[in-house]
């Protein structure tokens, strides 16, 4: 049973879908943290000093009283919460995550397409009674002289 286990582990289309599984992991993670570190930063700065990840909508108070300054506070109150910042974030990550994966699809189907291109339109054909190879226009053999037929 092992032994079985380990060559279907060992299958080419295994071996990659869990090596994309990783990098995959490794790009949203890097995709989370441009969005939240670096993108809405200054979009918050343009808005006015907002910052997403601290926007929440407060539906039940917890411990202590509100308002609450930031949603590590509404959180460490007990308070239960609506995160729609984070959301947000997590919206602008996937729609990043998807435009990049649409990129690469994108640069895929365009290497397919160019390896499936048909075969170009022969230019030479052999003439029939030398067997040598003349252009395909040819009504005559240049090597043997013979006047070829159907051209």
């Amino acid at each position: 049973m092992f032994k079985e286990f380990r060559e279907f582990a060992m299958r080419g289309n295994v071996v990659d879908m869990a090596v994309g599984i990783v990098i995959g992991g490794a790009f949203g993670t890097i995709v989370k943290s441009f969005v939240a570190d670096v993108l809405m930063p200054p979009i918050g700065l343009l808005l006015g000093g907002v910052d997403f990840s601290n926007l929440f909508l407060v539906l039940k108070k917890g411990t202590t009283d509100g308002p609450y300054g930031a949603l590590v506070d509404a959180q460490a109150a007990g308070a239960v919460t609506i995160n729609y910042g984070v959301f947000l974030n997590a919206i602008i990550s996937f729609l990043i995550v998807a435009f990049a994966v649409f990129l690469l699809i994108k640069v895929i189907n365009r290497i397919r397409r160019e390896e499936e291109a048909p075969p170009a339109e022969p230019v030479t054909k052999e003439c029939g009674y030398c067997f040598s190879t003349i252009p395909i226009k040819a009504i005559r053999c240049p090597n043997c002289t013979s006047e070829l037929a159907g051209s």
